[in-house]
């Protein structure tokens, strides 16, 4: 069996979710539950695997991927935002720039993790498009980490990261002191847990409750970790879905924008 908690797995929070899950192990009582957590696997992989005892996804893969293949257990709330189980991205650039807003941003160099990201390139696209804004060319870096480096170090202008990801940055990167949130996009439901499909969730949200409650304070403070939310499904499925990078690409040079010097 499989179990994966890698979205905010860094190596400052790693000891408190190995914690996590040997509570949730202890309190679910399966013979087959790994001894650790798997780590540096294919996501897809993990998702997808019929082995899979407890996974993290991102929503917009969940939404358009995985809804059907997989059984959702719930949503980790990390207090960030409401309601409860919610996130949203931040979007950040040079500190320099703090008094700009998001619209002076057109047609400029954006970083986003993946094009099948919620918070990295969903939910910036699609308040982008609100605003009547696109950026100008595209910088795909893979990480949450990488795209915020990349905004710091100049390669691009501005970045849109998981606010999760971005409290972690904030207390444990150099370079986030460099940066600055210009803009938020509105809440969607955060990460999804996940099961293989023909697995029962139930005890597996009641092992994952009994665990957080069972965690250190000091170890609820480094996930910004608070309980679990159980979000219906639909509300994973009524999140929009823009155009992917490739297309978005091919937009922004029909309508001429281009991503200035510097």
């Amino acid at each position: 069996m499989i179990a994966s908690l890698s979205m905010y797995d860094r190596p400052e929070t790693a000891e408190a979710w190995d914690a996590l899950w040997q509570g949730i192990r202890t309190h679910l009582d399966r013979s087959d539950a790994p001894e650790a957590l798997t780590r540096d696997a294919d996501l897809w992989q993990v998702w997808t695997a019929p082995s899979l005892l407890l996974g993290q996804t991102c929503g917009m893969p969940y939404r358009t991927r995985l809804y059907d293949k997989v059984t959702l257990v719930g949503t980790l709330d990390h207090g960030l935002v409401k309601p409860a189980g919610y996130y949203n991205s931040v979007i950040v650039a040079q500190r320099d720039r703090a008094q700009d807003p998001l619209s002076r941003f057109a047609g400029q160099r954006f970083a986003y993790n993946d094009g099948v990201s919620q918070s990295g390139w969903a939910a910036p696209i699609t308040l982008m498009r609100d605003n009547n804004m696109l950026p100008g060319s595209l910088l795909q870096t893979g990480a949450h980490r990488a795209s915020a480096q990349a905004v710091a170090d100049g390669q691009a202008d501005f970045a849109a990261l998981d606010c999760v990801s971005w409290l972690h940055m904030s207390r444990h990167d150099g370079f986030a002191a460099d940066l600055v949130v210009i803009a938020e996009t509105p809440p969607t439901p955060g990460l999804p847990l996940i099961i293989a499909k023909s697995e029962d969730p139930a005890p597996l949200r009641a092992a994952i409750r009994t665990a957080i409650e069972g965690l250190s304070p000091e170890q609820r403070d480094t996930l910004h970790l608070f309980g679990l939310v159980e979000i219906p499904a639909a509300e994973y499925l009524a999140v929009p879905t823009p155009l992917g990078p490739v297309l978005t690409e091919q937009t922004i040079r029909l309508q001429g924008h281009t991503a200035p010097a510097g």
